[in-house]
């Protein structure tokens, strides 16, 4: 199996751990320094975790947010969606939460698709 194969998780349906590589940031050739818009990654594991969040979007960084500790009924989990959709509404961006354990967060002018690639 091939490197590219490999990070897309092979051809296979289900993915395992093993069928993903690190790639170490000397083989990637990206001046990330002098990025306008940077793909963050964050854990919700209390309503203060959202602070970190919220000035990311507003810096114009998209966020990747792990909800996993609550779920999507909890009551927590509903403020803090509802603060960061008022985020997302205030900078134009957009929000979506993936399944029941992400959701993903964008500054102005970012639209997420809501259908997958490959359907």
């Amino acid at each position: 199996m091939g490197l590219m194969s490999k990070i897309l998780g092979g051809t296979g349906s289900s993915r395992r751990t093993e069928d993903y590589v690190e790639l170490d940031a000397d083989d990637v050739n990206l001046d990330v320094e002098g990025a306008d818009t940077r793909v963050r990654i964050a854990r919700i594991g209390e309503k203060q975790d959202v602070i970190e969040i919220k000035d990311a979007v507003y810096d114009g960084d998209i966020v990747v947010a792990d909800i996993t500790r609550h779920t999507t009924q909890d009551r927590e989990m509903e403020h803090i969606s509802d603060e960061l959709k008022q985020v997302a509404n205030e900078v134009g961006g957009d929000i979506v939460q993936k399944d029941d354990d992400q959701l993903i967060i964008t500054p102005s002018d970012v639209a997420i698709s809501r259908e997958r690639l490959g359907q």
